[in-house]
């Protein structure tokens, strides 16, 4: 693969072993492993038949990181991304995420509820902003029975994918018999709270992906 096409990504990877040793921190104090890459975010629930068939993100990049992408991504030099620039975009952004699940938190009563790839991500570029758009689907529909659970979180730490407002985590067509809350939690008390579990993340390198779920803010509807 070209240099070019890796090089959208590489940010994050290429700081992977700088960051697996910023964790150790995790364990004895306050979140210090700072992101570089920033986005604004929006995340809707489907509901079909009181099961959720479907999440759609939409994600919007702070403009740093957009400028990045448009010079490794403008093939032409004309200072802009056309439609054959922004869908090799789509494609590098969909192939270097398929490790991390497209940085999706789905649980059901805590337990990992298994989502397929998305077909395809969208990219374009909105206010000189590079924005990402795309669906994806349950291997199974959830029934919302118990708690449900769904967020977006980098597990590397490099990218913070915001929700500024409550509202930009949605769900239409819950049942009546639902609760929704968004939950934004305090780094400090989520490192108490999993203090055991971080400490023996330190000495398993294997589960150190899963560390950022606990900083995640997450949209929670318990029926």
């Amino acid at each position: 693969m070209s240099q070019r096409k890796v090089s959208l990504m590489n940010l994050r990877r290429k700081s992977l072993p700088a960051i697996a040793c910023a964790s150790v921190v995790l364990a004895t104090a306050p979140l210090r492993s700072h992101p570089h890459v920033f986005a604004e975010a929006r995340l809707d629930v489907v509901i079909e038949n009181d099961r959720m068939t479907a999440l759609r993100h939409l994600w919007r990049f702070d403009e740093l990181f957009t400028s990045t992408v448009l010079v490794e991504f403008d093939e032409n030099s004309d200072l802009k991304l056309d439609e054959a620039e922004l869908a090799e975009v789509s494609k590098t952004v969909h192939d270097s995420l398929a490790e991390f699940n497209y940085f999706q938190l789905v649980t059901i009563d805590e337990s990992d509820v298994t989502m397929m790839a998305p077909d395809q991500l969208i990219a374009d570029i909105q206010d000189e902003q590079l924005v990402i758009l795309f669906e994806s689907h349950p291997k199974e529909p959830v029934a919302l029975a118990g708690k449900l659970a769904v967020g977006v979180y980098d597990p590397t730490f490099y990218t913070a994918i915001d929700f500024v407002e409550d509202s930009m985590m949605a769900a239409d067509n819950m049942p009546a018999t639902c609760k929704r809350e968004v939950v934004r939690p305090d780094p400090d008390e989520a490192i108490a709270q999993n203090q055991q579990n971080l400490t023996q993340a330190f000495y398993d390198t294997t589960d150190m992906t899963d560390l950022s779920k606990i900083f995640a803010t997450r949209l929670e509807l318990t029926c």
